[in-house]
């Protein structure tokens, strides 16, 4: 039983009610949440921690708002990072500390921020624009940078972009503060990655693609030539592969804190699926797609305990929360939905008190 006590950060649209971050105090134990204040940010669509944990990025209409985290968990206002392009849309940093990435749906842009060794935010030190075209349609005929991510080891960034169904990966050139692609895994067309995640031993990755509703798992190995990610499984997020309608949309992916299991959030379908991780081979075997009790679901994110799991509902303006039941292969839904306007990403954090 877990005795610490967290808070959750909401990242929201600034639209009806919403005026950014939403702080809930969370009871681990029983999977609520209870709503405390709301912090403005213009469009807060993602946040993360800076990796000494003391501060906390968002994404806003302006470039980076930085805030400091409080021992109670309360923010604190620091500063805002012109980011040099149009909002973004995910963050993420180095494993070291010193880079902040920022990826850039709108103009198709990765951005390097550089970090002070106590978390502050600096200056923009790199940018990088995606070249390439898509199909005529109206989501993807440019480049979409939707999610970037480090590999493990800290050597490569991997950016994986929607709009012309790649993910290109960069070369960390930490001496020069500056990003050199090195490979690009191309992906089928019309396919959209959307996110990538990593094992924490740093052996596999996972794409999940929003259009083809699709979790792509590969290998990954760091070679004298470069990067090398080879292409073990293929495996459907939807509860009925053959029924796939037009508006399903593969949104969120994440790791349960164990990594014995990944979770997956399909809007239209409005489900959630489970997978287990086998810890040899890094294949995926699907457990359940349930229903969420929402409407686009933006962000799926289990508790710091494993037990329970959270779901940020974009459209129906809420966020469920269930227990987890890895036995019985179920989610059981915990008590009423929260009402949040428009809510985008969920963050949880341990607190003093």
């Amino acid at each position: 039983m877990d005795k610490k006590k967290y808070v959750a950060y909401v990242g929201t649209y600034t639209d009806g009610a919403s005026e950014g971050i939403h702080l809930y105090d969370v009871d681990i134990e029983s999977g609520e949440f209870t709503f405390r204040k709301v912090v403005k940010v213009n469009n807060c669509s993602h946040v993360t921690l800076s990796k000494n944990g003391k501060y906390l990025y968002s994404i806003a209409d302006e470039g980076v708002e930085v805030f400091e985290i409080l021992p109670d968990g309360d923010l604190k206002p620091i500063n805002q990072v012109d980011i040099k392009g149009m909002r973004g849309t995910h963050l993420a940093t180095d494993h070291l500390g010193k880079y902040l990435f920022v990826a850039g749906y709108h103009d198709g842009k990765v951005t390097v921020v550089h970090t002070h060794r106590d978390g502050r935010l600096g200056s923009v030190m790199d940018g990088v624009f995606h070249k390439g075209t898509g199909t005529v349609a109206e989501r993807n005929f440019r480049p979409h940078v939707c999610c970037v991510r480090p590999t493990p080891d800290n050597k490569y960034l991997c950016a994986v972009d929607n709009g012309i169904d790649q993910v290109i990966i960069y070369k960390i050139d930490d001496q020069r503060d500056k990003l050199k692609q090195v490979e690009i895994l191309r992906m089928r067309r019309d396919s959209g990655p959307r996110v990538v995640r990593f094992s924490k031993d740093g052996r596999y990755m996972y794409v999940l693609c929003e259009l083809e509703n699709e979790i792509i798992v590969y290998t990954y190995t760091d070679t004298a030539k470069g990067p090398v990610f080879e292409k073990i499984q293929e495996i459907t997020t939807l509860s009925n592969h053959n029924e796939e309608d037009a508006f399903d949309a593969a949104v969120a992916m994440v790791l349960s804190p164990d990594e014995h299991y990944l979770f997956c959030a399909t809007a239209g379908d409005n489900t959630v699926s489970m997978y287990k991780i086998d810890e040899n081979t890094g294949l995926l075997e699907k457990r359940f797609v349930l229903p969420i009790s929402g409407e686009y679901p933006k962000s799926v994110v289990p508790f710091p305990d494993g037990r329970h799991l959270a779901v940020a509902n974009n459209s129906s303006n809420t966020i469920t929360t269930f227990s987890v039941d890895y036995e019985k292969n179920l989610l059981i839904m915990k008590g009423r939905p929260q009402t949040v306007d428009r809510p985008n990403c969920i963050l949880f954090r341990k607190i003093e008190g």
